[in-house]
């Protein structure tokens, strides 16, 4: 299974989503985000797109190690990459290990960010 991490600003709307999906270049089983960013645009954006919509509180992510890193989300959010933490976070629930396979991308207009994790069987 295919976990998308999604990062987003107020702004982001389905065009930035589409551009980042575009970009992951693989299309996600569901989708992971901070409840506090599960914004009307992307709660809209993910039913358009038939994708479960997971909300993750930042406890779930603070202290995760991810292949990027942003100085500015480190500080705030104690974690490298939000969209990076939010879909290993979510491909790990119930116990599953899980691995990167599309690191964070940045939508065109910058107001998203995507990446990809998949469930590994080991």
């Amino acid at each position: 299974m295919i976990w998308a991490g999604i990062g987003l600003r107020e702004a982001a709307d389905g065009a930035a989503f589409d551009d980042a999906l575009a970009l992951a270049g693989t299309r996600p089983d569901a989708l992971a985000c901070l409840a506090a960013k599960a914004t009307p645009a992307l709660v809209a954006w993910a039913s358009t797109q038939g994708l479960p919509l997971t909300r993750l509180d930042e406890h779930d992510i603070a202290g995760l190690e991810t292949p990027t890193t942003s100085p500015r989300i480190a500080a705030r959010f104690a974690t490298g990459s939000i969209a990076e933490a939010l879909a290993l976070t979510a491909a790990r629930k119930g116990g599953h290990k899980a691995r990167i396979i599309a690191p964070r991308v940045t939508s065109a207009c910058g107001r998203a960010t995507m990446a990809l994790a998949e469930r590994t069987t080991s």
